[in-house]
C-alpha cells in the first residue's frame, strides 16, 4: 500500500475552482486516490447563495455532509434543511439543488459515487477566469459530457421562492 492510500489527504487535494466571487469547488479526493470508487469535493457558499439551478445526474449518487452553516435542499418536490454534522442523500436520476439558507458563509463536502464528476468543476472553472459569467452554451456542452441535465429556467423561481442570490455562473442566456 502506498503512502497515498492512507493518512492525511494533503497531496491529493486539487486546485481551488472559484465561480465568480462566491461559490468554490475543490476536489479533496479524486479518481486516482480512490481508484474510481468515489470522490470528495468541498464547496464554499456565500450567504443566501444558490449552488446551481435544478439539475440531475445520470451517472452518480451524491451525499452532502454539512460542515458549516445551514443548507437548504430541494430534492424532487421535498424541501428541507440540514445543519452541521448532517448527511443528505441525493440519488442519481433525481432533480435537485441546494443553497446556503443562512446569512453566514457555509461549507459542505460532497461525496460523489462513482468518481469522475469532480472533473466537471475543473472543466467549467475555465469559464470564470475573467470574472464574467460564462457562455451558457459552453457550460451546457460540458454538462452533457458528464451526463448532467441543468434546468436553467428554474433559476428565477428558486431565487424568489427561497430568497436567494443568483449564482454568478448562471448570469448568461439559457440555452435554447
Amino acid at each position: 500500500m502506498s503512502a497515498r492510500a492512507f493518512g492525511p489527504v494533503g497531496e491529493d487535494v486539487g486546485s481551488l475552482v472559484r465561480f465568480g466571487d462566491a461559490m468554490t469547488a475543490q476536489t479533496m479526493l479524486g479518481t486516482a486516490a480512490t481508484t474510481g470508487r468515489f470522490s470528495i469535493v468541498e464547496h464554499l457558499l456565500a450567504p443566501r447563495e444558490l449552488a446551481a439551478p435544478l439539475h440531475m445526474h445520470s451517472r452518480e449518487d451524491e451525499f452532502t455532509i454539512v460542515i458549516l452553516g445551514k443548507i437548504g435542499f430541494l430534492l424532487g418536490d421535498k424541501v428541507f434543511h440540514a445543519d452541521p454534522g448532517e448527511l443528505v442523500r441525493k440519488p442519481r436520476d433525481q432533480w435537485h439543488t441546494f443553497w446556503n439558507a443562512g446569512d453566514e458563509p457555509a461549507r459542505v463536502l460532497e461525496v460523489i459515487s462513482p468518481a469522475g464528476f469532480e472533473n466537471y468543476f475543473e472543466e467549467i472553472g475555465q469559464f470564470f477566469l475573467d470574472g464574467a459569467g460564462p457562455d451558457i452554451e459552453e457550460m451546457a456542452a460540458v454538462s452533457e459530457k458528464y451526463g448532467l441535465q441543468m434546468n436553467f429556467e428554474s433559476l428565477p423561481e428558486l431565487i424568489e421562492r427561497f430568497g436567494l442570490v443568483r449564482p454568478l455562473e448562471m448570469d448568461g442566456t439559457p440555452p435554447a
